[in-house]
């Protein structure tokens, strides 16, 4: 078999033949967990590239080895998992999966998951925050989760939905070994990236919520005006626009306007306008790489008055943006 193509060749994070190196260095990016050599495994040849943004992280990995690994739950992220070369037998949610080029891996942060890799096995790793999912899935079905969210393990990667995910992802590290994207957690088209990275997995491959997510997109929820104004909103999000461009745009009147946003999201355009600054804000306040000034967040994300910007965050956010920045 031909050896899997590198990915984030520039983004080494470390290359080891031990065990214990690779299991501590993997934690500090992941979480704890066992790593074993397999009956008849010889010794690792391990390497590791990572880059990340503030709420997701691409990690390219290979072992060298038949592997055990056990990671328990992971508590604070999901981790999708596209095979490259090789395969890797998982157990997850009390649901075996062999995972290879027709079969990607979605690990929950509830459920217990245990892996073997082969000595050839390659993947590229998606790792999603956990609550970065869940924002993204309110705002796509306009209201709270009723409770966590829960992939199935196993992704068909020859069905549409899994060959969306898989091209999305490849597409992602392509972009970072071409310098394009993750150079910056605080760019907005990393923010961009991510929040499209959760909604592809949110609507293209099965989860508990699918059933609601299909509901919300239906025309008769989510009209076409209304998308035509939310794709208006976060294309001029940082721009000083008004409720008159926003339904110019959405090609209805200010009215009709005001009432699609109040049923669909129980504020007015303008709070939705508001509130997306804000979070764009937090983001750039909370990210791990390259964090900025308040003053340069709340200028990047729309706000040109601070002691607005600042009472208005933390209403929101029940802090001070300063309090963030530390």
């Amino acid at each position: 078999m031909l050896e899997a193509q590198e990915f984030l060749g520039a983004h080494r994070l470390f290359q080891t033949q031990s065990v214990e190196e690779a299991r501590q260095t993997v934690a500090q990016k992941f979480c704890d967990h066992r790593l074993e050599l397999s009956k008849g495994g010889g010794g690792v040849a391990v390497r590791h590239n990572h880059v990340a943004g503030h709420a997701t992280s691409l990690n390219f990995m290979t072992y060298g080895s038949d592997v055990m690994i056990d990671p328990g739950a992971l508590q604070s992220f999901y981790l999708v998992q596209v095979p490259l070369s090789g395969r890797a037998h998982i157990r997850h949610r009390r649901v075996d999966v062999v995972a290879d080029a027709a079969t990607a891996t979605v690990l929950n942060p509830d459920r217990e998951t245990q892996m073997h890799w082969s000595h050839d096995c390659t993947k590229l790793l998606l790792q999603i925050d956990k609550t970065h999912l869940e924002r993204v899935a309110e705002s796509l079905i306009g209201r709270e989760l009723p409770g966590p969210i829960r992939f199935h393990p196993a992704m068909d990667l020859e069905n549409n939905g899994g060959r969306v995910i898989r091209r999305l992802i490849l597409a992602c590290a392509r972009a970072v070994d071409e310098g394009e994207i993750f150079q910056g957690a605080k760019s907005n088209r990393t923010h961009c990236i991510e929040n499209d990275l959760a909604l592809a997995l949110l609507t293209h491959h099965r989860n508990n919520i699918s059933h609601i997510i299909d509901g919300a997109s239906s025309d008769e929820i989510m009209p076409r005006a209304m998308r035509r104004a939310l794709d208006f909103i976060h294309a001029n999000l940082v721009d000083p626009i008004d409720l008159t461009q926003i339904a110019r745009a959405a090609e209805v009147n200010v009215r009709t306007l005001q009432m699609g946003f109040r049923a669909k999201f129980g504020v007015t355009p303008m709070r939705y306008l508001k509130n997306a600054r804000l979070d764009l804000a937090h983001y750039f306040l909370a990210a791990k790489d390259d964090p900025v000034s308040v003053t340069d967040a709340a200028f990047s994300s729309g706000f040109s008055h601070l002691g607005r910007f600042s009472q208005d965050y933390k209403k929101r956010f029940g802090c001070a943006p300063s309090r963030i920045h530390r």
